[in-house]
């Protein structure tokens, strides 16, 4: 078997064992165990937890002592053992802590994932900038393929999902040990763990502009996790007015459909950002969630299905166009010496803080609209427009910023 299909492998493997419980958990923790909207939320919370810290210390461990392909199967082996575990639990508090060590060891899989493809192709001279992208793809590929496994199989509502889910974990680690070697260096390259998490690029937070850009990574950070946390939940919950509907027997179909779109919007990033620039594009994305937001309010699986599948396709954009260029515009503006840094800065700002504020704040949301188990879902998906409507609004007077026309981005040193 080649080396990039080896990789495709791992790769497809990596976000399958993800997209198999990601998307679905939320409705069977608030349809069939009933917790509550801050219960699900504080579940939610735990990759924001995870993302903060344990990226970085996985990753001193993999330059010093212990092989990354090893260490990334070490991983998902724990993991195995913590879905396998979360599937038999329906305490809220168990299960939020049993879920918290999955993501400690699950999230930092993403980059070892990234590290291993890395040496790996490098050690093999490929072009990783040509080769890796096309491999990476395949990522995206497993977790919709998850997903539609999960609903088809009937299991988005039961346990069964977290044991499919563990059981692809069980392999993949077992998979991961026939990789071939990627040894530490045992370098002392000066990288402190400090470094690592990105803590000292804080000192951009001197300049008003990445300041600002900063603050408002970490608010639409808070809005990623909202409709993976709550989307099938919502869906649902009109089980008793469109119960035959496509929306309401299949709604991890339906909400792969983002997934979908968010692999189509990224071809178009390049020429946005050279159009456009980086504030403008980031204003897209913020009423992109406005619109995601507030066609899951007026929308409906009956006549209101075009709106949802709308809101679905604008969640492409939504997403990408904040993740990968805010990504983008951090590796161009920040200083050459502390661009790694700045990286973990934007990543501890939306994937650590940012998802934690949204995960647990979304949930209060949810419970405050909610009465005698019922909740008022166009109440609730309103109050997420209207945040990021006030967002999009404040967004373009707070931070100032020229575009040049024809750059790839408008950043320059």
């Amino acid at each position: 078997m080649g080396i990039k299909l080896r990789l495709t492998i791992l790769n497809f493997l990596q976000f399958f064992v993800w997209g198999s419980w990601l998307i679905s958990i939320g409705g069977y923790l608030f349809g069939s165990l009933h917790f509550s909207g801050e219960q699900i939320g504080r579940v939610f919370s735990t990759l924001g937890i995870a993302s903060i810290i344990m990226p970085a210390i996985t990753g001193i461990i993999a330059d010093k002592w212990i092989n990354a392909e090893r260490l990334l199967g070490i991983c998902h082996l724990l993991g195995a053992g913590m879905l396998y575990w979360a599937s038999t639990v329906t305490d809220p508090d168990t299960f939020f802590l049993v879920m918290l060590l999955n993501s400690f060891f699950y999230m930092p899989t993403i980059s070892l994932n990234n590290t291993v493809s890395y040496i790996v192709l490098e050690s093999n001279k490929y072009d990783i900038i040509k080769v890796f992208p096309p491999i990476r793809v395949w990522g995206t590929v497993g977790f919709i393929v998850a997903m539609w496994t999960v609903d088809l199989a009937g299991w988005k509502s039961n346990n069964m999902q977290l044991i499919f889910s563990s059981v692809s974990a069980l392999f993949l680690g077992l998979y991961a040990f026939s990789i071939p070697a990627c040894k530490p260096l045992r370098a002392n390259n000066g990288s402190s763990l400090a470094s690592k998490l990105g803590l000292d690029a804080f000192v951009l937070f001197k300049d008003r502009k990445m300041a600002i850009f900063f603050f408002f990574s970490m608010c639409l950070g808070a809005a990623l996790q909202i409709t993976n946390a709550f989307g099938g939940a919502f869906l649902d919950s009109f089980q008793s007015t469109f119960p035959d509907t496509f929306a309401v027997q299949h709604p991890i179909l339906l909400l792969s459909i983002s997934q979908i779109s968010e692999t189509l919007f990224i071809l178009t990033i390049p020429f946005f950002l050279k159009k456009f620039g980086i504030k403008k594009v980031m204003l897209m994305s913020m009423f992109a969630w406005v619109f995601r937001f507030g066609l899951f309010s007026i929308g409906n699986p009956g006549s209101g299905l075009p709106l949802l599948i709308l809101s679905m396709i604008i969640y492409g954009m939504a997403f990408d166009f904040f993740n990968i260029s805010g990504s983008l515009f951090v590796e161009k503006e920040a200083p050459q010496s502390m661009r790694a840094s700045a990286q973990g800065l934007f990543m501890f700002m939306t994937n650590g803080i940012g998802a934690m504020i949204g995960g647990y704040g979304s949930g209060l949301v949810v419970d405050h609209y909610t009465l005698n188990g019922v909740s008022d879902w166009p109440s609730i998906w309103m109050v997420f427009t209207i945040y990021a409507l006030i967002l999009g609004l404040i967004f373009p007077f707070a931070f100032k910023y020229k575009h040049e026309t024809g750059a790839v981005t408008e950043v320059r040193h």
